[in-house]
Order: C-alpha cells, then structure tokens, then sequence
C-alpha cells in the first residue's frame, strides 16, 4: 500500500504554517503543534522514504535542532498543566514554589527558543520545506502500515516485570508508528490501526507527564520522605503507570505474547523506609485534562529518539 499523496503534501505546508506560528509566539499551543507536525514530517522522511537528497537531511537537522529547544519548553508545559490539575491539602507553599519555578524556568528556555528562531533560520527553513515538499515522489515510497507494524514489532518484550525503561521504548515508538501509519491511504485497516495506537498513546503519554514532574519534584524538595506533595505525586505517577501497562498489554496493536503485569514502576528515589507514613495523604487530580504529553527528561535508551 503507497503513501497517501495528499497527507503527505500536506506535512510540509502545516510545518511551515507551524513554524510560523511558533516564530510569532512560544505558547504551549504553538510549542506542542510544532513539535508534533514536525516529528510527522521527520517520521515520513526517515521511515518512509527510502532515499533522502541533501536538501531533506539538511530540512530534518535544522527541524530536530529547533524541536529538541521547544522540547524543553514543553516538558514544563505539561509539568505545569499536571501540578495545576493535582489537588492535595499538604504543603500549599511547597507546591506554590515549585509552580513558580517551573514558570521561572519555562521563560528561561522560552528566550532560547526564540532566540534560536532568527529570520535567517526561518526564511532558509521555508525554502527548503518548499524543496522538499516539490521533490517528494511519494508513490516510491514504503507501506506505511508495514513500516509502522515493524517498528512496534522491533522492541524487545521484558522476560519479566516490565520497567520505566521498557515503557519508555513503547512510548516514543508508538508515537512514531502512529504517524506513520497516518500515511497510508484511508481504510478500514489503517483506521483501526491508528485509532489503537491513539488509545496507547493517551494511556503511555500521562505516565511520563506525571514521572517527569516527579522527579523534578523530587530533585527540588526531596524524597518521599521528606516532603508529602512528592509522595502524593509519586502515587499518581505510580498509578498512571499501572494503567500504561495494562494498557499495552491488551492492546491488539502491539505484536507478540502478552506483556507481564506485575509492574515495576520508576521511582525518582531510592530511599522509600518511610513511604508508608505517607499513604494516607488524600490525593486527586482535578478532571480537567493537562496538555498532551511529551517529554523527554527520562533519558531514552541508546538509538532511540526522544519523543516530540
């Protein structure tokens, strides 16, 4: 199966229309819409593709260049968005602070961004965009929906318990997959597929959100132990574990025997003696949905890209 023309024509204008929005203005819209349709247009470049002329691979360094700084910033978007949505009566001047550091840093890596988005880089970024999107033979291109089955195909089921790492794994390689079978001409097939890892996605995203404030947390105020609003994070995070698992274990997208599910969440810290003096903190995370996720303070494992 081909890659469907029109979507793929149309990866490289919302790029462009991306990236000038991001230039005008980094807030966690534009952040997030860039990262996402730029990492659509890398996916259908490196993956699907099967040759790239010099203009595509200098396209894709200068993408991932800017994508990795707004990265930063939104790794703090959803930070926020997380601490915003949690709801627990301990440490009120705790979680203040460390909402305004968050802030405090978002503006410092906001300035990089916007530094680093100069109208050199921006009018040399147009022209190649429309380059590359005039040159793009898509009918040469691979079957979307097989590459995307490959890639989840590729990680290495855990011989046991599955860990933060292999979840990691799952959760930037799902993302890619589903991008690129966003390429394949509309099917019944293509859709269930997609819809699928979508679900994987918002169950796996969450996970990390709320991992990477913890650890942020953690790293701020202390262990668990120490401080009742890390402890009361470290249960959510926890949970949104649990739910990732279960969550890729069942789903009909991912390839393979079942995933074990007594789980081995990540822990931001080591020491956990007292951990049980603080079970009874109440804890509950407002309804209101945090950004979508995307992250990359867990470092990937070797080869892998962090997920935009």
């Amino acid at each position: 199966m081909p890659i469907a023309p029109e979507p793929s024509r149309l990866v490289f204008q919302k790029t462009e229309r991306a990236l000038m929005k991001l230039s005008s203005g980094q807030d966690a819209e534009s952040v997030h819409g860039f990262r996402t349709t730029s990492l659509r247009l890398q996916t259908l470049l490196e993956e699907l593709i099967p040759a790239r002329d010099r203009n595509q691979k200098k396209l894709l360094k200068l993408l991932a260049r800017i994508r990795k700084r707004a990265g930063k910033v939104r790794d703090l978007d959803v930070q926020l968005g997380a601490l915003r949505s949690l709801k627990v009566p301990q440490e009120p001047r705790r979680k203040t602070q460390l909402m305004h550091d968050l802030i405090e840093l978002r503006v410092k890596h906001e300035n990089k961004l916007r530094k680093m988005l100069n109208k050199e880089m921006i009018r040399d970024l147009r022209g190649r965009l429309r380059q590359a999107s005039k040159q793009l033979k898509p009918e040469r291109g691979r079957d979307p929906l097989t590459v995307a089955q490959a890639m989840l195909a590729q990680i290495e089921r855990p011989a046991g318990p599955v860990t933060a790492d292999v979840l990691h794994r799952y959760r930037v390689v799902i993302k890619r997959a589903r991008y690129a079978a966003e390429f394949a001409p509309k099917s019944a097939e293509a859709g269930r597929f997609v819809t699928q890892l979508k679900a994987l996605q918002d169950a796996v995203g969450p996970w990390h959100d709320w991992l990477t404030l913890t650890q942020t947390a953690a790293k701020k105020i202390g262990d668990v132990d120490q401080s009742s609003l890390v402890a009361a994070l470290d249960r959510v995070t926890g949970s949104k574990f649990r739910h990732a698992v279960a969550a890729v274990s069942a789903s009909p997208a991912i390839p393979g025997r079942p995933i074990q599910t007594k789980m081995i969440p990540a822990r931001p810290m080591q020491d956990r003696t007292n951990q049980s003096a603080l079970e009874s903190v109440p804890v509950s995370v407002s309804a209101k949905p945090s950004p979508k996720p995307r992250t990359q303070t867990l470092a990937p494992p070797a080869g892998t890209e962090s997920a935009a």
